[in-house]
């Protein structure tokens, strides 16, 4: 899973089952000098955004000394394996959790429990609700991101009449709800604007993104806007358009900010993403366990990590940079 491990990674071939819930387990570093545990429970061990967030917290732990233990969902949505995973760190002693919660309200309990007993927990990338139901939140303000991707693909109509898609992602999430609510703010609609001529979600998965998209080019042939949660999603939407030779059509745009995602705003499959750097949220995540855990200091807050819209087709009034930067940036920890 990782790039690279230090001679001293500990590698434990352990599967936890919770109901039909299956979650992979891995133990990444040696104990380190101060015996401090970090977990890390992301929503999936398969998306590109959350194995570099995996990638960032074992680097980091390593720097500091620190051991990570890192669970995953078996898919996007599934509360229950996250609840099962809270449960196993604290009975195998973590100082904090870092997890990014499939429902911003579904593991509430399970987080309330392990604060309970003493360890720390801090949401990534995906804030809980309400929001101090977690000691700290490390993430983009997606809000922003959403506001920033919804000017783009507005100027870029070029006052064309829009015709607009939205391809969300898993309802429950703040996330989700964020980017969605920001994306309408910056185009200067509303969910029952006319305008909106289709809509699903797509759980950020490419291959459901394309499904959604070749039956919505059926119902409503004219659209010309693109909202996507993410890049995956923004892939398997352009699959579809292509497919049906609509792609001088419509303009998509996107959030994340992977090096994937930016090579697709360069060949212009996407026409503009919103770059975020998810290694920061991980890095200043572990940073805060184990300042806590060797002098009982608590993060708090809210923690913008930061956003950067990337395009090669710049419009007026929104501020952005190239691909080139974006190349050199791609899910890195500079600041925007």
């Amino acid at each position: 899973m990782f790039a690279r491990r230090s001679a001293s990674t500990r590698v434990v071939g352990t599967v936890l089952v919770a109901g039909s819930l299956v979650l992979g387990m891995t133990a990444c570093g040696g104990s380190g000098s101060d015996g401090i545990k970090v977990g890390l429970i992301t929503k999936t061990d398969s998306n590109p955004f959350f194995v570099k967030i995996r990638e960032a917290a074992k680097a980091q732990a390593d720097k500091d000394g620190a051991e990570l233990i890192a669970l995953a969902g078996a898919f996007d949505g599934d509360n229950e394996g996250q609840v099962s995973a809270i449960e196993n760190m604290v009975g195998q002693g973590v100082k904090g959790i870092l997890i990014t919660p499939n429902s911003s309200t579904g593991v509430l309990d399970a987080i309330k429990k392990a604060r309970d007993a003493g360890v720390i927990v801090i949401a990534l990338d995906t804030a809980t609700d309400p929001e101090d139901a977690v000691d700290a939140t490390y993430a983009t303000d997606n809000k922003a991101a959403g506001v920033a991707q919804g000017k783009w693909v507005r100027a870029a109509l070029a006052g064309k009449a829009p015709q607009v898609v939205m391809l969300d992602g898993t309802p429950g999430g703040t996330v989700d709800t964020f980017r969605h609510d920001g994306f309408l703010e910056g185009f200067g609609i509303t969910n029952s604007s006319p305008e909106i001529v289709g809509q699903e979600n797509t759980n950020g998965d490419q291959t459901k993104a394309q499904t959604a998209m070749e039956n919505i080019l059926q119902r409503a042939p004219g659209i010309n806007a693109l909202y996507t949660i993410n890049e995956p999603a923004a892939a398997g939407a352009y699959q579809a358009i292509q497919s049906a030779n609509r792609v001088p059509q419509i303009t998509i745009g996107s959030i994340d900010g992977s090096c994937t995602g930016i090579a697709d705003v360069k060949a212009g499959k996407i026409g503009a993403t919103v770059l975020q750097f998810p290694a920061k949220m991980a890095e200043q995540g572990v940073q805060a366990v184990v300042k806590f855990a060797k002098d009982g200091t608590k993060p708090s807050g809210f923690n913008d990590t930061g956003s950067q819209l990337v395009t090669d087709k710049p419009v007026p009034g929104v501020e952005s940079k190239d691909t080139a930067w974006g190349e050199q940036n791609c899910w890195g920890t500079a600041g925007s």
